[in-house]
């Protein structure tokens, strides 16, 4: 595998030529200007990032990322630990929600144990454990500058065998029980912000919980104090396995020109990690929905993206990406099937006075 700063070297923007075809070509489609929304929007940006007007996504893939965290020795969560290997498992099984909605929507679940607390063998787990969970980053570094290079690598690693298997689309997903407070603390870490802006109660927290969770995160970053301005230190620092496992897909993705999906809030943490070390990562991403996690928006302003649905969601997994894809389809059945007025023998001449 290529070095990670020649990957990152290797990130091109997004096709503007492409852009502008796709552009030219909705603008001829048989409906009213812009008639379609979101859905131009998004088919434009797809052309940018494959350099084709046509985008078919017969094969769409979903990498999860499973680890644990040291950090939630500090009650910084409602959940039991063991509830990641669990989960982890049952992913595979196909019967947690990303399970049920990856099936609906045709696409291929990958799950890789990147540093589950637990030896677990199970037919299908992609087995690329750095160690068994972080370490506590509320004492100290949540890992060491080589771990989390590490991480990011096998993100890119995973993104390589999908390209070589003839993925046209990724999503991305984790499992992680403390994986709020961690990706609360790095966007944290890069905004500056404090943690009654940026960090939400996870899976129910009692408040008492969640004034403890905000406490034991702002710990973290005064004993750790990440350097904003050097992406891996932040990650090593307050970071988990998983985080930085998607990030890697997202430099992945960006380096093979694949249309990421970006989940809630953690995936959208590793989304910012992967801009932050290098921006035109953002090009490649879309934002699937909006998570109910208030550092989530935070992100998505930095990201300058929009997420596509608004469903009230917050159970991670990957869930809202399995859903988005249907959109991305959609978007590309739009460009590419629907008739121009020519072909549809419509004379747009009304279309003059308001062009």
């Amino acid at each position: 595998m290529k070095d990670l700063n020649e990957i990152l070297e290797g990130i091109e923007g997004s096709c503007e030529h492409a852009k502008i075809k796709a552009k030219e070509r909705l603008d001829n489609l048989a409906k009213p200007l812009g008639s379609l929304g979101q859905l131009e929007e998004i088919a434009i940006k797809l052309s940018g990032i494959t350099g084709k007007i046509s985008n078919p996504m017969i094969n769409k893939q979903l990498i999860i990322m499973s680890a644990d965290n040291g950090v939630v020795e500090e009650g910084v969560s409602s959940c039991p630990q063991n509830i990641t290997a669990i989960q982890t498992i049952n992913f595979i099984r196909g019967v947690t929600g990303v399970g049920v909605l990856a099936k609906h929507a045709g696409a291929k679940l990958k799950v890789v144990d990147i540093g589950i607390n637990a030896d677990i063998d199970y037919p299908g787990l992609y087995k690329r454990k750095i160690r068994k969970s972080t370490w506590n980053m509320a004492k100290g570094h949540a890992m060491t500058r080589e771990e989390a290079l590490k991480a990011i690598e096998t993100g890119i690693d995973m993104v390589e065998e999908a390209v070589r298997e003839g993925a046209q689309v990724l999503g991305t997903g984790e499992m992680g029980i403390g994986n709020t407070s961690t990706s609360s603390a790095i966007i944290m870490a890069f905004t500056g912000y404090d943690a009654d802006r940026i960090v939400g109660k996870g899976s129910g927290l009692t408040e008492e919980g969640f004034e403890n969770k905000k406490k034991i995160i702002t710990q973290a970053l005064r004993i750790n104090e990440p350097d904003k301005n050097d992406p891996i230190d932040v990650l090593s620092k307050v970071g988990g396995f998983d985080i930085g496992g998607m990030a890697g897909c997202f430099i992945g993705a960006a380096y093979y020109r694949l249309p990421i999906l970006i989940d809630g809030l953690i995936s959208a943490a590793a989304a910012l990690l992967a801009y932050k070390l290098n921006p035109l990562a953002a090009d490649y991403m879309f934002t699937s929905h909006c998570s109910a996690e208030p550092g989530y928006k935070t992100i998505i302003e930095i990201l300058g993206l929009k997420p596509m649905l608004n469903l009230d969601m917050r159970l991670g997994e990957g869930s809202g990406c399995a859903i988005a894809f249907n959109i991305l389809e959609a978007a590309d059945k739009v460009i590419t099937n629907m008739a121009t007025f020519e072909e549809a023998s419509i004379k747009n001449d009304y279309l003059i006075d308001i062009r």
